[in-house]
């Protein structure tokens, strides 16, 4: 794997990358647009920071890209959604900064509390003056933290023991996690309206882009505190200016802005106001934060390469890590599952449904949706198919996936069923697992009970004397040896269905002669090369 690294990224943590021999990498700072786009063809994967903007014309110019790993949390200098479409996967690394960026959080709030970068301007000027740099405390304020994920949840365990009253706010938490950190749930205006001091720690979104403007400063008490160590863009700068000028908002400390480097008069306006504190988006800027985030992406480029699941990829489904080992046979049930039957489909499809019954529905079953549904688009398009860009895939060719689970099993502890369902018929296989091993128990409304081997026939024909034996004579004049064979059949002299495991391929001439000497209704031969998944799907089976 051929990987080039564009931004600053700790060596220390790509030490797992470099030691790996079947690993390339390539460090290139610095490069101008032109310059990276020229070159990214080359590579299989791209670790970057905020540096680096990877948009549609980068993705497009990388054309064997596989994986881009952004060493950090945010992901608003990647283009998520053209890279799904591509079938790029992409990782961050969300957990390896949190407490770097938390730390920050507090550093700033207490430093313009303090009045320590004041203080220490005029001490190292030669001045002693203490009256102009009375602070304030944070014992007895009100502070509303808005996000309460990794990040957010540890500011606000960090006020509380600087005995502030905390209120949060976050529609995505569970009321328990804000009980278990001691805080108050409350809305966003309740926060606005009651807090001395608001800190923001969400993503950048459509949702949250200038979600503190002019109504919500407007709303605010007066003499407030703020402080946005997350992302720019949150608050609406022009509005704070605004504000800040007017007095009604006491002081802001800020870490990141809507354009990096600031460039714009209103941005400088707001650096050099006298009541603002700024460093320049140093939340993940400490030693330990740097190795952490460069070794979590190691690690899922690894993970990538050794068919393991992928634990921080933002645009693949994902299972719980320690649901993996009992989650993965089912992956493989799936695939297999999906495999089989789409071969059995000649004309386009219409709708797709995934079905989960027994002990399996407790859990999120999404994985097991998208891998399976992975596998059959891979036998109806050229390009190639992954967990990452399956849905998307499906949606502009009009297929419809849908998932259904229930918690009863009539037959089995947990089965899975795949109905495909095309103009004028319908498909239907289920199966389940015995002691770990896939096997298909339902086709049609024919139960049947099978593993899947790499060569197969099935025939649907007129049940009536002699039809097995026809068949295994034309077989075997052909040198063809029958492994196994499932015979299936509603009724005397009624409809039958035969599946055949072979040790060896059918040719089309020798399945030409089995349909007219059996007069078949259907007959299909099938191939199902191995039972994992592409590397490229990212479910780690």
């Amino acid at each position: 794997m051929k990987i080039i690294v564009t931004d600053e990224v700790s060596k220390e943590g790509l030490a797992l990358l470099t030691q790996d021999p079947r690993i390339e990498i390539d460090v290139k700072l610095g490069l101008k647009k032109e310059e990276l786009h020229a070159i990214i063809g080359e590579y299989d994967a791209i670790i970057t920071r905020s540096g680096t903007t990877v948009d549609k014309e980068l993705l497009d110019a990388g054309r064997k890209l596989k994986m881009v790993a952004r060493a950090g949390v945010g992901i608003d200098n990647v283009d998520v959604d053209y890279a799904s479409s591509r079938g790029v996967i992409v990782v961050n690394a969300p957990f390896g900064n949190t407490n770097s960026a938390a730390e920050h959080a507090m550093a700033l709030l207490l430093s313009f509390c303090r009045n320590v970068t004041k203080a220490n301007a005029s001490l190292k000027g030669g001045e002693w003056k203490r009256a102009p740099f009375t602070g304030y405390e944070l014992k007895g304020k009100t502070a509303g933290v808005i996000g309460l994920g990794k990040v957010g949840g540890r500011v606000a365990t960090r006020l509380k023991a600087f005995e502030c009253e905390v209120l949060a706010c976050d529609p995505y938490i569970a009321v328990k996690r804000a009980h278990d950190l001691g805080v108050k749930l409350v809305s966003h205006d309740e926060i606005y309206k009651n807090c001395d001091i608001i800190t923001v720690h969400t993503p950048l979104t459509d949702e949250t882009r200038n979600m503190i403007g002019e109504r919500e400063l407007a709303m605010m008490k007066d003499g407030v505190i703020i402080i946005n160590a997350a992302r720019g863009g949150i608050i609406e700068e022009k509005a704070l200016l605004k504000y800040l000028d007017s007095g009604k908002i006491t002081g802001a400390a800020i870490d990141v802005f809507s354009v990096e480097p600031p460039k714009t008069d209103e941005l400088k306006a707001l650096i050099a106001h006298e009541r603002v504190i700024v460093t320049p988006h140093l939340g993940a800027n400490t030693f330990e934060a740097q190795v952490n985030v460069a070794v979590d992406v190691s690690k899922e480029i690894l993970n990538y390469l050794d068919d393991q699941p992928l634990e921080n990829a933002v645009n693949i489904p994902r299972f719980d890590v320690s649901l993996m080992d009992q989650m993965r046979p089912f992956l493989n049930l799936t695939n297999i599952m999906s495999d089989f039957i789409i071969q059995l489909v000649d004309t386009n499809i219409d709708k797709v449904t995934f079905s989960y019954a027994g002990n399996i529905a407790h859990y999120d079953c999404t994985p097991l949706t998208v891998c399976g549904l992975a596998s059959l688009l891979n036998r109806m398009v050229e390009q190639d198919v992954n967990m990452v860009n399956a849905a998307l895939i499906a949606e502009n060719m009009g297929i419809t996936v849908e998932e259904s689970k229930t918690t009863q099993s009539p037959s089995f502890s947990n089965m899975i069923t795949l109905t495909i369902e095309c103009p004028g018929e319908k498909r239907l296989i289920s199966g389940t697992l015995f002691e770990g091993t896939p096997r298909i128990v339902k086709m049609r409304d024919y139960q049947v009970d099978f593993a899947p081997e790499e060569h197969m026939l099935l025939l649907t024909y007129g049940d009536r004397p002699g039809m097995i034996g026809k068949i295994g004579t034309i077989l075997g004049t052909h040198d063809i040896n029958i492994a196994s064979m499932h015979l299936g059949r509603r009724e005397k002299q009624g409809e039958a269905m035969v599946i055949l495991s072979l040790d060896s391929a059918v040719p089309p001439s020798v399945v030409e002669e089995l349909r007219t000497a059996t007069e078949a209704a259907f007959i299909k031969p099938i191939h199902m090369p191995g039972a994992r998944c592409s590397r490229a799907c990212g479910c780690g089976i």
